[in-house]
């Protein structure tokens, strides 16, 4: 029984120190796993940086420390001997520490062997690189600028005196796959070694065959002789110096493509075309005096893609086959004879004339303006507008310098006796029975016009304009006897319609009368003028149907004229 007490004790003394052994060694254990924690393995090193058994953000920390200054060192590169050198942040070179890190750290577990490889593993890493994409690919186009050179095409060009040729010419150029991974490998190198890149040929896309093939058989066959294009009834011929212009050769997947410019074609083209090719719109004018329907015409149009295919096909043919006929659509007048019969334009339904005092200028400026308003015709609906239809008066337009009412004095500019004609043609309009749409009446009254019936215009600012309110069309007709030292001359509109109107007129009495003033003035164009006296006055228009009496509508204008000062010249500083 004792011995069996005894056994029993020594057995439990056994496992007490087996408690205590596991104990102490499984103390050791978890305090081992404590100290690995998430800090790098114990033997770590990144570019030869040591960074073991630190946390992440110390091993970060240490190694932008580390590499602060090789990130920094330029890269020397070297391009067929010619060396230079380049910040790594311009080619988009960087160090992503945070990467770097992560890539060395290792799970810690709990079994013995993590625990062991954390402790007596050694690790030698290599720094994670990023490259920025868009500045490395700007640096490399910037160092193929520099150090390379762009292939050339071969060269067509037509000009006025025939063919002319550029030679092709091979280039120049930069590997940039094996200059991009030579920079990444050289990037943090210790020591740094130069980066030697070299250029290698570069072909053109269009080479010296490709170039004798279009000579062959475009550009000198194009050249060789004058071409002829049959457009309905008029046959238009173009010699090579004429339409080399249009012509020109373009690379497309390795070859000369000929082009022609067909809107520049059809340019050229166009003012060759007969007038017998046009189409012609109806219109109205007077033949002995009455007024007669000018039929309209039809004419031909091309299209341009029809011209340009055409022309194309007979660049290439020889000499003595240079000739093609182009394919004519009908091309429609604007206005028919038919809506130009249905204007009913048949008999005068006004007619004014003015009278003017000698003076060259009225007979240049009233003439030309008169000319350009002749013929007109207003369909119904249509607006005259003086100045649209005359244009701005310089000399080009065919005008001259005259006398013009200006700040309340006569001056001298262009177009002077214009407004004459506007008077002329506001009145014809006015007994017309048209609808008014934008006059005004001289600043100053002029006696030989109507008082308060009458219109001046310029350019840019002031508009005789009137609208064809009726439902037939209106024909304008002018008529003007120059004036001579020794007579006046006049100025006659007269309106061609069917009356829909008889229109009079009636004044009344002036009113709101205000004096001259005088003024003295200096200037070297100064014109004297006598004064005369502003005031106000009404004019009325009346309609009625023609032939009755009885009043339809009446329509009031009222003018307002100022004085117009008593001028004294007193010549230059008086």
């Amino acid at each position: 029984m004792q011995s069996m007490r005894r056994e029993r004790s020594g057995a439990s003394a056994v496992v007490a120190i087996v408690v205590v052994l596991v104990l102490l060694v499984g103390g050791g254990y978890a305090a081992a796993h404590a100290l690995a924690g998430d800090r790098l393995p114990r033997d770590t090193r990144i570019a030869g940086i040591g960074v073991g058994g630190l946390a992440p953000d110390e091993a970060r920390a240490r190694l932008q420390d580390g590499l602060a200054a090789r990130v920094a060192t330029p890269l020397a590169v070297r391009v067929d001997g010619r060396q230079r050198e380049v910040d790594p942040a311009d080619a988009g070179l960087s160090v992503d520490y945070a990467a770097s890190v992560a890539a060395a750290q290792r799970p810690t577990g709990w079994s013995p062997r993590s625990l062991w490889s954390h402790f007596t593993d050694r690790q030698r890493l290599d720094p994670v690189v990023r490259v920025d994409a868009a500045r490395m690919r700007s640096f490399l186009d910037g160092l193929s600028e520099r150090d390379g050179e762009e292939p050339r095409d071969a060269q067509v060009r037509f000009t006025a005196t025939g063919v002319e040729t550029t030679a092709p010419r091979p280039g120049r150029a930069i590997d940039v796959e094996a200059a991009r991974n030579a920079l990444e490998a050289a990037f943090l190198a210790d020591p740094p070694a130069p980066i030697d890149l070299s250029a290698t040929v570069t072909d053109p896309d269009i080479d010296a065959a490709d170039l004798q093939r279009a000579l062959d058989e475009f550009a000198n066959p194009a050249m060789s002789a004058a071409i002829t294009l049959r457009l309905g009834r008029t046959d238009v011929e173009l010699r090579p110096s004429q339409y080399a212009s249009v012509l020109s050769m373009e690379p497309s997947d390795g070859v000369l493509v000929p082009r022609v410019d067909a809107a520049a074609l059809a340019a050229l083209v166009a003012p060759r075309l007969g007038a017998a090719e046009k189409p012609v719109d109806a219109t109205v004018v007077l033949v002995d005096g009455r007024p007669q329907v000018r039929p309209a015409r039809v004419g031909v149009r091309y299209r341009s893609a029809d011209l340009q295919r055409a022309f194309l096909d007979a660049l290439t043919r020889p000499s003595g086959r240079r000739e093609v006929t182009v394919r004519a659509t009908t091309a429609q007048p604007k206005i028919t004879t038919k809506q130009a019969t249905d204007w009913r334009i048949r008999e005068k339904v006004s007619s004014f004339t003015t009278y003017f005092p000698y003076a060259e200028y009225r007979n240049v400026n009233i003439g030309r303006a008169a000319e350009l308003i002749d013929g007109i015709v207003l369909p119904p609906g249509r607006t005259f507008s003086l100045n649209g239809i005359v244009g701005e008066r310089t000399v080009e337009n065919g005008f001259t310098k005259g006398f013009i009412i200006s700040d309340g004095i006569f001056k001298e500019d262009l177009g002077g006796g214009v407004s004459q004609v506007a008077t002329t043609t506001f009145n014809a309009m006015f007994f017309a029975g048209l609808q008014d749409v934008e006059h005004k009446a001289h600043s100053l009254y002029i006696d030989r016009y109507p008082v308060g019936r009458e219109a001046t215009v310029a350019w840019g600012s002031v508009d005789l304009r009137f609208r064809n309110d009726t439902r037939y069309g209106v024909l304008v007709d002018t008529r003007v006897v120059p004036s001579t030292p020794s007579s006046r001359g006049s100025i006659t509109v007269t309106m061609w319609s069917t009356k829909v109107w008889d229109v009079s007129s009636s004044t009344g009495p002036r009113y709101d009368v205000t004096q001259p003033s005088v003024r003295r003035i200096a200037t070297a164009d100064c014109v004297p003028n006598a004064g005369a006296p502003g005031f106000s006055v009404d004019v009325t228009r009346t309609f009625r149907r023609p032939g009755s009496s009885e009043v339809v509508r009446t329509q009031r204008f009222r003018t307002t004229y100022i004085a117009a000062d008593r001028v004294i010249c007193t010549g230059a500083g008086g």
